[in-house]
């Protein structure tokens, strides 16, 4: 009987040498005359343990990592693939604590099948949740949704239901469903896992949106820094349609819907929904006006629902365990789950899917490990680049919607990137001007010249050059910006300046804190 060796084939691991190292199995157990099958899958999200390779045995899948290629030929002498003791030995993947303790909805599937095979997808469950939306029929699905309580996971958190029935019911000739992938916001890396290692979820997510509203035709917009995902879910559609999940008969249902993976060309202001429709229709990546909203009139003037990966990653299994079901999880407003993204100085990164209403601090120490220097931590990071910096004294925030926007900041795309003692808060300040000067799109004066004086004012402040005027100014400018640009791009950009003169006004006074802790 052959053994089954599980390599993972996500960038993340890709990027540690994963392949070498799968090449290095194959070639072990030839020399050793041993039948071996090599099984490329997703990553489980554990990053620190990278390459994690898992051997089925009786008892389970048994992990090892990280692993390196000069380590493969010891693993066969310890008896790996029977699940054999070793210095780099797990036990059962599935009771490491960082997996045991998460609430994977979403990501039950990722690092455990191989991402390509539509055969494994329904093994695995996948596709029941397309089935009995077919059954109950486009408006129950979509009341399906709505009362599961679905949120935008782009970062917004609009209710997904309310545009998935406003599409819905505006008469139309054609509409679309387009998938925002363009995954720009530091710290983030949910969406390319989840194209890399369950593909199928998002095509199957997309196939109950398009078929509720209505919608034949569909589109992926995938960041041009994702290569890899892009290439990975190119060839999960095509073989959707050769299964017949995609095509002129969805699942045999009679109803058309289809779909072509689109790259974007870098930038981030693309991530921005109107901004992606302009791209789309191959013009410069601008921020239309509002309103007519997407759902009304979107790409080519048509009704278009755009949500992100997750929102549409997590109809299926709304449809298959209820509406009910789901919103259990998670806390008032803020229903289901959360996958968040541990970056930056953390010692164990990766990805952890909870229920909303964690706290920062559970994320942080609890999964994190705290910073991977071992030095204190200093700030936290939620929500990408335009998200807000939390002090070590607000690590209790739950992890919501509305704890959030209480704090002052934004769970975004559920990105969390940490910083210890030694960050100075002023450069960081400085850097998200400078990132909204450089990704601006151009169309208003807020974003466009409030970013380039930002970075000029925080200049002059670190400089020390009139530092108590300068500040003020400052906040004057935020405040401009805030209510003043057109988009989320100059609106959000103030939020990581203001909590970081709130929190670390000492490092816009000229002695920063990492001084003293030096």
């Amino acid at each position: 009987m052959s053994a089954r060796v599980f390599v993972p084939a996500d960038s993340s691991a890709l990027s540690v040498g994963a392949d070498a190292v799968a090449g290095a199995i194959l070639d072990e157990a030839r020399r050793r005359g041993v039948d071996t099958t090599i099984v490329r899958t997703g990553s489980r999200g554990l990053f620190w343990l990278e390459p994690l390779i898992e051997v089925e045995t009786a008892a389970g899948r048994i992990g090892y990592g990280p692993v390196a290629p000069d380590e493969v030929a010891r693993l066969f002498e310890a008896g790996f693939l029977t699940g054999g003791s070793h210095p780099k030995a797990l036990g059962r993947v599935e009771d490491i604590p960082y997996l045991a303790r998460q609430q994977r909805l979403i990501f039950a599937r990722c690092g455990l099948t191989d991402p390509l095979s539509i055969d494994d997808y329904r093994r695995h469950g996948g596709l029941r949740g397309l089935e009995y939306a077919l059954r109950l029929g486009p408006k129950a699905t979509i009341e399906e949704i709505l009362a599961s309580g679905l949120r935008g996971r782009g970062g917004a958190g609009f209710p997904t239901g309310v545009k998935w029935r406003t599409t819905a019911g505006i008469e139309a000739e054609q509409k679309y469903v387009v998938c925002n992938a363009d995954e720009g916001d530091s710290g983030t890396f949910a969406d390319r896992m989840l194209m890399e290692g369950d593909p199928f979820l998002l095509i199957e997510g997309m196939a109950i949106a398009a078929l509720s509203v209505g919608a034949t035709k569909g589109y992926v917009y995938i960041r041009s820094e994702y290569p890899h995902a892009f290439a990975v879910f190119s060839r999960a559609i095509g073989r959707a349609r050769a299964a017949g999940l995609l095509g002129p008969s969805v699942l045999g249902s009679g109803r058309a819907f289809d779909l072509e993976p689109r790259l974007g060309a870098g930038a981030y202001i693309c991530g921005e929904e109107t901004s992606l429709l302009e791209s789309l229709e191959g013009k410069r990546g601008q921020i239309r006006v509002k309103p007519p909203l997407p759902a009304i009139a979107g790409l080519f003037g048509k009704p278009t629902v755009v949500n992100n990966v997750l929102s549409f990653a997590s109809a299926p299994w709304i449809l298959e365990h209820g509406a009910k079901a789901y919103a259990d999880y998670g806390v008032g407003r803020s229903l289901g789950s959360q996958p968040f993204q541990l970056a930056g100085n953390v010692r164990h990164g990766g990805l952890v899917e909870l229920a909303f209403g964690a706290s920062l601090r559970d994320l942080v120490e609890g999964f994190g490990g705290g910073t991977r220097t071992g030095r204190p931590i200093r700030a936290v990071q939620v929500g990408g680049p335009l998200g807000a910096y939390f002090p070590a004294s607000l690590l209790d925030t739950p992890l919501d919607y509305e704890s959030m926007a209480a704090a002052r900041g934004m769970l975004g795309h559920g990105g969390i990137v940490v910083f210890d003692d030694s960050v100075d808060m002023a450069r960081q300040a400085r850097f998200a001007f400078e990132f909204c000067a450089k990704e601006s799109c151009g169309k208003c004066t807020p974003c466009r010249i409030g970013s380039t004086r930002g970075v000029e004012t925080v200049d002059k402040i670190i400089a020390g050059r009139d530092r108590e005027r300068n500040v003020q100014l400052l906040r004057d400018l935020c405040e401009v910006m805030t209510d003043g640009s057109l988009c989320a791009l100059g609106g959000l950009t103030p939020l990581p300046v203001v909590s970081a003169l709130d929190h670390f006004s000492e490092d816009f006074a000229g002695a920063p804190a990492r001084v003293a802790a030096e």
